[in-house]
């Protein structure tokens, strides 16, 4: 990898020809003027590593009032705002609360409450507001090129209007569940948890959304409504070292599912090497471990990936779902689309 002003360009080079094509042209365009950029470049190079990444700079423009605009006016934006800009981008993270990612991971926690015959406890790691802690709450279509397969919550309390549809296309026999799984017990571990009772962490989300992508604002506004009538347990520190805490707080009648997407890219490969070996610790005694990641969330300075397991160029910028180690399926990073392996 090059050092340097170089390796940041690239990145926000990458990021506008590979990753925002075809989700946002704003955030194309913006990427590839900062690429483009040297003096910004340079500004940005002053950032740590991990704060350098083209979603966390847009979003923290955005948060502060940017609009989405040619690349001149924000550029313009970023010059008069650079002081706020960076506070935000230091003291923000990117944690995107995604709700589609919860149709990629619905047919293996389906198959998880099946095969072990009772209901699910699920703990996330890197969980932000919590919304991905609540898959039994939302609505499902999968699309199967003619076949169109809808799955809704149930029972006492569920409201179909009010609950996000995730929509999302399958290929491959993905082994959709007849209902949705039941869940007992849900929490999660962020470094930095966003309250979904702050109007300042939910404006935050908001800035989150790619421009031009109104269907997930409005899921995150219906997401963010459910978890307000029951907020989940959250708790505030490193995943490698609150972990067993939430691990001994779930319920021994339940089936444990400790799960993530788009949180490895976050930690050196010593951190992933450390959770991990946690992880096949906890799967041994019979838990159990979906993952939901990309080798390309963030570049790593050590050069290391994410998932070693499959070939970058067949992700294509997509993610791997994993099971106890095992990869299942391919899936799109805001879940709209899921190949089963």
């Amino acid at each position: 990898m090059a050092s340097g002003g170089s390796a940041t360009a690239d990145w926000y080079r990458t990021f506008g020809t590979v990753d925002a094509p075809g989700s946002s042209d704003c955030y194309a365009e913006w990427a590839l003027g900062v690429a483009r950029d040297p003096e910004l470049i340079r500004l940005i190079d002053e950032l740590p590593h991990t704060k350098r990444q083209p979603l966390l700079l847009f979003a923290a423009a955005r948060f502060l009032g940017a609009d989405v605009s040619p690349y001149p006016q924000f550029r313009n934006f970023l010059e008069s705002h650079w002081s706020e800009v960076t506070r935000t981008v230091l003291s923000r993270a990117t944690q995107t609360n995604e709700v589609g990612r919860c149709a990629t991971l619905l047919p293996s926690l389906g198959l998880i409450a099946s095969q072990e015959e009772r209901p699910l406890a699920l703990i996330e790691v890197g969980a932000s507001a919590g919304l991905a802690l609540f898959p039994d709450k939302y609505r499902y279509e999968f699309d199967a090129g003619t076949q169109v397969a809808r799955l809704s919550p149930t029972g006492p309390g569920a409201s179909l209007a009010n609950s996000p549809l995730l929509r999302c296309a399958t290929a491959g026999p993905v082994p959709l569940p007849p209902q949705l799984p039941t869940v007992v017990w849900r929490a999660g571990i962020d470094l930095n948890p966003l309250d979904v009772r702050n109007p300042d962490d939910v404006a935050w989300l908001e800035a989150l959304v790619w421009p031009e992508q109104e269907f997930r604002r409005e899921r995150l506004h219906q997401a963010i409504a459910i978890a307000q009538l029951e907020p989940p347990l959250l708790l505030a520190g490193h995943l490698n070292e609150q972990l067993q805490t939430l691990v001994d707080q779930a319920p021994a009648d339940a089936a444990l599912v400790v799960f993530h997407s788009a949180v490895m890219g976050y930690l050196s490969s010593r951190e992933r090497a450390q959770f991990q070996a946690i992880m096949a610790n906890l799967t041994a005694r019979g838990s159990h471990w979906l993952s939901n990641e990309g080798n390309t969330v963030i570049e790593q300075e050590d050069g290391s990936s994410v998932v070693p397991s499959i070939d970058e160029a067949r992700l294509k910028g997509r993610f791997l779902v994993s099971h106890n180690s095992e990869p299942v399926a391919i899936a799109g990073p805001h879940g709209q689309s899921l190949e089963w392996l």
